[in-house]
């Protein structure tokens, strides 16, 4: 059984064993709505604890100043200008040099940045997780390690309908209606082509077990600075 029937495809499989001895990685991970990016970051930030910090690409969306709140929920949130990206490559900056950030805090309910923000520290691994942290060249850049989840679309808006009403508040309709008007052509536009720039492509995310080992011996290498 190759790789690919295993579910773990690498378009660049030397990256897994290749990167020289940096104090810290970057690892990006990206994928259409509901792949499972957040389910594979979630174990790897459990399995390693305060060697990976997490900054998720969706804390960054902009603050909708002067809006009301139907005019913020009628916002593309899956367009690239939806995103402060600037102030998220200048966090990954600082955070590369050393230096804690104060990571913004975004509502989902609210469908906008909230005044609180998060101090994030430093730390040997950075894992970046969003939908579209490939799209922009300059972030695009700035990952060691690219991962592209990918899962079926059907499965991938049940599992956004079910969060997205059992989390964040909205009702079916609204979940229904957002994604055939901004998700799914987002993702199409924009998601699904920034497949190209990955150096790994993991079929159905976290419950990928063959792929989750392989990434986390890669990274435990990196940690025991090997």
């Amino acid at each position: 059984m190759d790789a690919k029937e295993r579910g773990f495809v690498s378009q660049n499989w030397e990256i897994l064993g290749g990167i020289g001895n940096m104090n810290t990685i970057l690892i990006g991970i990206a994928g259409g709505t509901g792949s499972g990016k957040t389910t594979l970051t979630r174990h790897l930030k459990e399995h390693f604890g305060k060697d990976v910090t997490v900054i998720g690409h969706d804390s960054y969306y902009k603050l909708q100043e002067g809006k009301t709140y139907e005019e913020r929920a009628r916002v593309n949130y899956d367009h690239p200008s939806a995103f402060d990206t600037e102030l998220l490559i200048q966090h990954l900056q600082e955070l590369k040099a050393g230096h804690s950030i104060q990571c913004p805090v975004y509502s989902f309910v609210e469908h906008n940045r909230t005044d609180q923000t998060v101090e994030i520290q430093p730390a040997k691994v950075i894992i970046v997780e969003g939908i579209l942290i490939f799209q922009n060249p300059t972030l695009r850049d700035m990952f060691d390690i690219k991962i592209f989840v990918e899962t079926d679309a059907d499965e991938r808006i049940l599992r956004r309908a079910l969060r997205d009403v059992e989390e964040r508040g909205r009702t079916l309709q609204s979940v229904v209606d957002q994604y055939l008007t901004t998700v799914k052509p987002m993702h199409e536009k924009y998601v699904e082509p920034s497949r190209k720039y990955a150096d790994i492509v993991v079929l159905e995310g976290g419950h990928n077990l063959v792929a989750l080992d392989m990434i986390m011996q890669r990274i435990q290498h990196h940690i025991d600075g090997k």
